[in-house]
């Protein structure tokens, strides 16, 4: 082989600069107003192409959605001219690989058709080779209108498919693979976006190609057996050498005698004394990075030493559902993840660690990735093994129900089959999970309603063939059906039975039952519940004019896409709160109520461990700046749940809960029935619990106290506990007889040492009480990398929250400032941002009292 040759053999190049951007039809002239193409550069989304250019509004502003919804009915072309010499010309392997490619597209060389793309989720790889030519070469993919093609598809199917109008807004998306919140959702603009998301790659081979790496793990005392499985394409016969390197060390040297053709095979060897890998706050996360390399080619993983089961096991309740990690169980604490933003290019590194740092800040220790998005860029599953955040995984299917037509089941295998090959080796993945609520789906829809056992059979039969890929893939990974699901084969409602598998509860925002109903539910593993705020003042300045500062404004309807979102919240107020008199009052009311709501369940359940092992609210972040059940606004802004999950995930949680009611009482569905709405509202006796998911043994100690509206001290009970991992401990019962007369007149606190493990407790709604004045001293210390703010309050401040409009966060936030204390907190600036000048007349302190005559 000559040097040009060797050199030629491992040529990899990227497609990223020289592209034209045209549109077909009359949209570039007559709509765009100008004349041939845009020049672009890989990757490229259409309508950020356009914003980019000024040829759009943002969508995300005003009601400039509904402006923009003509991009996605149009043809959009791109093109690139490259140059290709004799030798890649007639090299074994030329082909273009596209990752990432959103989703009908074209793609032709030099005037002919090499391939026809359907699914966004796969690997594209295309053989060039029957239209390559020495010298000039014109490349185009050409990307064909979604909306058009999922009502083509409609047309053709044997039977309907129900798809959910609610949240998409594109009439039978379910047909496409494509991320299915493109066409809205009850959070989410509808943005049907459309591009190439990663540089096209040019490969040319002499020799061979590795496609995959997958690693299986196996755990004995002290060693981890690893079991290397490799894909490869081999281009000539003859002799390979194969070399496996593991931090830079090598552990597998030989040569291959192999022929041309798929080649795969497998190589095992042991790691002695490993370091573990633990989920956030259970231990720490070492990585090691495992490299492969075949002849001329090479592919790196970083990997995780872990031992991971989800274990579901059957008990005199039902189907218990947890995770464990090297042995010891772990409770789940977290959240619910969708994309980052509706314009996918917008989502770079820095967003990601920004989010996924923060969900770690607010003790969270896994995370549920949500059907209804796409299988996420490799960075975040690289964050969140750094990190130690679990994720439950789920496959990309949401709440429609989907054809079983052969063609329709094979693409789906094949995008399953891609992703687990490309994922498996991660070790913060826990679990494979085959939908977000499409088994239940079957009970939405008139039609599958009427012919349900024809859509079971018609769910099964892509559910089971998903199951047989996961498990042929990555067979040390637990697959779970559904989400919710209380077990497999079992199709009945984990909206309201809570004793076996996962959960989604959801009667507090859509059925509108009080808060006290999460007390009425013992879930084993509650992976969605949630409620709704609006977001804060800076959020909606970005999107709306002060003239539109009002809840029922066109652009603030138009920013809240749950139907009877905004009236929901306005209701909940009348029951708990007094009613706020502005608009500013309004939004930070609203977060309070839902810091409020996620609080009273996450505490409550996870007293109840381990009968209950894990509890992610929906959700973690949004895609655009909205109204939604979020914890972080649209560009990274802390609301108060966020602040106020810090404190009820911390390891040591100390909460008031209601007396536990035998399992008969609680347990919903089944014999026991339908839940029992706001049963606690007439509870009894109220527990004061000592909860620990920490891994070593902790001594606590704390002092609860009443307290009068005023300020004033009237009890005191000095408590300490040991407290094992796992442990939920009662400290103190509070009988009906010790709190006659106090619901009203006064509120609860934990106080501690450690601020984190600080609470308050209220048992009667605000509205009741008669909240005193409240005078705020405030001192702000700017120092070079922070703002100091040191609070004082000549009676309780409740809710206490904290807002500047710079991009940053603090310390802690949305709190009960006790009179005769002196709270110091820390605004921290977001990476890459500076300290204000005058930071303090731009802050706003709001508390519960505030916001009314």
């Amino acid at each position: 082989m000559t040097a040009h040759q060797t050199r030629m053999s491992m040529s990899i190049k990227k497609l990223q600069y020289g592209w034209t951007l045209s549109c077909t039809g009359e949209a570039m002239g007559d709509l765009l107003g100008i004349d041939g193409g845009i020049s672009v550069e890989m990757p490229v989304e259409v309508h950020q192409t356009l914003l980019a250019q000024g040829l759009i509004e943002h969508p995300y502003v005003g009601l400039n959605e509904a402006d923009v919804q003509w991009v996605a009915a149009q043809t959009w072309v791109l093109e690139k001219a490259f140059e290709l010499s004799v030798a890649q010309v007639h090299a074994p392997c030329l082909e273009l690989q596209i990752d990432e490619l959103d989703t009908l597209a074209e793609i032709c060389l030099n005037g002919v058709l090499l391939y026809r793309a359907d699914n966004m989720f796969l690997r594209h790889r295309i053989d060039l080779k029957p239209a390559a030519r020495q010298g000039e070469n014109r490349l185009c993919i050409k990307l064909l209108s979604a909306p058009a093609a999922a009502v083509d598809r409609a047309k053709k199917l044997p039977f309907p498919i129900p798809y959910n109008a609610n949240n998409n807004r594109v009439p039978h998306m379910n047909l496409l693979r494509k991320a299915q919140c493109h066409a809205g959702w009850d959070w989410g603009i509808c943005l049907m976006v459309t591009g190439v998301y990663q540089v096209p790659k040019l490969i040319v081979r002499q020799r061979a190609q590795l496609h995959y790496l997958l690693v299986e793990q196996r755990h004995t005392e002290n060693t981890v057996e690893l079991t290397l499985r490799l894909e490869a394409e081999v281009y000539s016969n003859g002799e390979l050498p194969l070399e496996i390197v593991l931090n830079g060390e090598p552990v597998i040297a030989e040569t291959l005698s192999v022929q041309v053709g798929a080649l795969c095979l497998a190589r095992s060897f042991t790691v002695k004394n490993p370091a573990l890998w633990w989920p956030a706050g259970q231990g720490e996360q070492p990585l090691y990075e495992l490299g492969v390399i075949l002849a001329d080619a090479s592919l790196c993983k970083t990997i995780g030493l872990r031992e991971l089961e989800v274990v579901t096991q059957a008990d005199d309740i039902g189907l218990g559902l947890k995770v464990r990690v090297n042995g010891r169980d772990v409770f789940c604490k977290g959240a619910n993840w969708i994309p980052a933003d509706a314009l996918t290019l917008d989502s770079d590194g820095d967003r990601y660690r920004d989010l996924l740092t923060a969900a770690v800040l607010a003790n969270m220790n896994c995370l549920r990735l949500w059907g209804g998005g796409f299988y996420e860029r490799d960075i975040f599953y690289q964050l969140c093994d750094e990190l130690g955040l679990l994720i439950w995984h789920d496959l990309m299917f949401a709440c429609s129900l989907y054809p079983s037509t052969r063609e329709f089941v094979a693409s789906a295998a094949a995008e399953v089959k891609h992703q687990i090959k490309r994922l498996a080796h991660h070790p913060s993945i826990a679990l494979w999970c085959g939908d977000n609520e499409v088994m239940g789906a079957i009970d939405w829809y008139e039609q599958s309603r009427r012919h349900r056992e024809k859509y079971i059979v018609n769910y099964d039969r892509l559910n089971r063939a998903l199951a047989r890929v996961v498990g042929e893939g990555d067979p040390t990974r637990r697959f779970w059906p559904s989400s919710p699901c209380n077990g497999e084969l079992d199709f009945g409602d984990a909206w309201h039975i809570d004793h076996s598998g996962d959960m989604h509860y959801w009667d507090v925002w859509h059925s509108g039952s009080s808060f006290e109903a999460y007390y009425t539910v013992r879930p084993r593993f509650c992976s969605e519940f949630g409620f709704q705020s609006l977001p804060s003042l800076p959020a909606v300045a970005r999107f709306a004019e002060p003239s539109q500062w009002n809840v029922s404004s066109p652009v603030m309807e138009s920013h809240q896409k749950s139907p009877a979102g905004n009236a929901i919240i306005m209701e909940m107020f009348t029951r708990y709160f007094r009613f706020p008199e502005s608009f500013v009052s309004i939004l930070y009311l609203s977060q309070v109520q839902q810091a409020v709501a996620i609080k009273t369940a996450v505490e409550y359940w996870r007293s109840l461990q381990p009968h209950c092992m894990g509890t992610l609210f929906w959700q973690l972040n949004d895609n655009w700046p909205v109204a939604s059940w979020s914890s972080i606004e649209h560009g990274g802004r802390w609301k108060q749940l966020h602040y106020h999950a810090r404190r009820f995930f911390n390891p040591i949680l100390v909460a008031l809960v209601p007396e536990a009611r035998s399992v008969e009482e609680s347990t919903v569905g089944g014999p026991a029935g339908p839940i029992k709405e706001d049963v606690a509202k007439a509870a009894g006796n109220w527990v004061l619990k000592a909860v620990s998911d920490a891994p070593g043994v902790r001594n606590l100690e704390v002092e609860f106290r009443q307290i009068t509206l005023g300020g004033k001290v009237v009890r005191r009970w000095p408590l300490a506990q040991q407290l094992r991992p796992g442990d939920s401990a009662t400290l103190l019962t509070l009988n009906q007889a010790e709190l006659a007369g106090a619901r009203e007149d006064s509120f609860f606190a934990v106080v501690s040492d450690d601020p984190d493990i600080n609470n308050t407790f209220y048992l009667a709604p605000w509205k009741a009480m008669t909240l005193p004045q409240v005078c705020i001293e405030q001192e702000v210390v700017t120092l070079a990398e922070r703002v100091q703010l040191t609070l004082k309050a000549d009676a309780p401040a409740h809710f206490l929250t904290l807002e500047h409009p710079a991009s940053g966060r603090w310390s802690d936030n949305s709190f009960t400032l006790l009179p005769g204390e002196d709270r110091t907190v820390d605004w921290l600036p977001s990476a890459g941002s500076a300290v204000p000048e005058n930071f303090a007349e731009h802050l706003v302190i709001t508390h519960l009292r505030s916001t009314y005559q």
